[in-house]
């Protein structure tokens, strides 16, 4: 009977210290501060629609899961803490789905900065010039649709491993380096050996940035774009592509169509009435159970407070980003 005294004291002491651990360690210098979420930290969740109207329905779930990957690199390049993206699919009518991403910034409230984080990532896409095309003058070519004369590849952004600056040997003009993953540069071989002597455009969010004929088979996944970038803004402009497209250039389009921003005063107001509440209900519970079952009561009381502590310290390390619901 003592040795059980023993070991309970000993377990409440413990959970008084643990206590003592949450409660010190919530300042803003902590690196076991609380986690919190959109709803009581505040902040803005954008949502996106996918274009997926040139994937084929085999490659819908991997094109969505490397854009929440390019997204999610993006924003953890701004180090927004425990910022979420997930994707989402939204039965419409019949059997269509519309596929979609959603991202919330905790404690970015400005709706502008929170878009220019998640920033327009260039599309970039390999299309050939058909070979009706090649036959045309300049000025029928003016009055196509790009539709009506490239003809799609199936590679483009997703297969994009890595991009740096070179410079041409030649003439010192840089030159935009991109080397594919394995899947890519297979596709690429493939592209170019069944397709010498066609033209391959590179274009990025739509526009035509070169347009080399391919010679032979080009194995070993690297492309280069040798567009106008001349002279100190040639090479800015080279230097911000490098940039964004190692941020992840986008596998598929997406547009922004619902934003929701949460105020700060709002989150804390939500925190202090969530804490509020669950304080109520712990005292409600303890009442009830010292006045039903006296000293029993009183124990289990202890433990549910314990209980409590010992759960909170577990979202402190873990970390959990903890949410209410409304």
């Amino acid at each position: 009977m003592i040795k059980r005294r023993f070991i309970a004291l000993v377990l409440v002491i413990l959970a008084g210290f643990i206590g003592y651990f949450v409660y010190s360690t919530e300042n803003p210098l902590s690196k076991f501060k609380f986690k919190l979420g959109l709803d009581l930290n505040g902040g803005t969740e954008l949502v996106y629609k996918a274009d997926l109207s040139k994937v084929v329905q085999t490659d819908v779930s991997a094109s969505m899961n490397t854009l929440r990957d390019v997204i999610e690199k993006r924003v953890n390049m701004f180090g927004v803490s425990e910022a979420t993206v997930r994707l989402e699919r939204v039965g419409l009518t019949g059997s269509e789905n519309e596929e979609r991403l959603v991202v919330e910034l905790p404690g970015i409230t400005d709706t502008d900065k929170a878009i220019e984080m998640i920033g327009q990532t260039p599309i970039l896409e390999f299309k050939l010039l058909s070979k009706e095309a090649e036959k045309m003058t300049t000025e029928e070519l003016q009055t196509k649709k790009v539709s009506e004369i490239f003809e799609d590849t199936g590679l483009t952004g997703r297969f994009l491993q890595h991009s740096e600056i070179v410079f041409d040997q030649t003439t010192g003009a840089a030159m935009v380096s991109m080397q594919f993953n394995n899947e890519g540069s297979d596709l690429f071989a493939k592209i170019t050996k069944e397709n010498v002597g066609r033209v391959l455009a590179i274009f990025l969010d739509g526009d035509v940035k070169s347009m080399p004929t391919i010679k032979e088979e080009i194995t070993g996944g690297k492309a280069v774009i040798s567009g106008n970038f001349n002279g100190s803004a040639g090479l800015k402009e080279a230097k911000a592509l490098v940039s964004n497209l190692n941020l992840g250039a986008l596998p598929v389009p997406i547009a922004l169509i619902s934003t929701q921003t949460i105020g700060a005063s709002l989150g804390t107001d939500a925190l202090n009435k969530a804490i509020f509440a669950g304080l109520w209900a712990l005292i409600i519970i303890a009442i009830f159970l010292i006045a039903w079952y006296r000293l029993p009561g009183l124990l289990a009381s202890v433990a549910l407070l314990a209980y409590v502590i010992i759960n909170l310290a577990l979202y402190k390390l873990i970390p959990v980003t903890k949410f209410i619901i409304n």
